[in-house]
């Protein structure tokens, strides 16, 4: 095929008749949909089945308004650390949220730590945070001495 007919083509000018490219395996498995169907909230993201049986989740949730800090408690209660993104909410209302959570986690005996403004991790007792200075040597990485 010529450079003017690939260009042609490729503004859906003119047919493509040109399928050495074309792979029959690819689009088969384009069309059976064999991997994982992702149904979620978009608010509310969860791990896949598989780490879910290994205790390996963590969940994000970004909610619109206070009525969304149900699925917050949920998920902490059933021991899977949560992020929670309130860059989107009303002050007021992050506030609000950014309360129930402190008590969640008192009551639950986890802990609350801010990643970034207005981002949360609200993590269970029994799960470890390793912080970005205990991995670090005290003299520094370059250190060759």
């Amino acid at each position: 095929m010529g450079s003017v007919r690939k260009a042609s083509a490729w503004l859906g000018l003119v047919e493509d008749n040109d399928e050495r490219y074309y792979d029959d395996e690819y689009a088969e498995g384009a069309q059976t949909g064999t991997g994982p169907a992702w149904v979620t909230d978009p608010r509310m993201q969860v791990a896949a089945e598989a780490a879910e049986e290994t205790d390996r989740r963590i969940a994000t949730v970004t909610p619109d308004s206070f009525r969304d800090a149900r699925a917050i408690g949920e998920l902490f209660r059933e021991g899977v650390p949560v992020i929670v993104n309130l860059t989107t909410m009303d002050p007021t209302d992050a506030k609000r949220v950014v309360d129930f959570a402190a008590g969640l986690i008192f009551g639950l005996r986890g802990s609350i730590e801010r990643v970034a403004t207005r981002v949360f991790l609200l993590s269970p007792a029994d799960t470890q945070i390793v912080t970005e200075t205990a991995g670090r040597p005290a003299d520094g990485f370059f250190n060759q001495s």
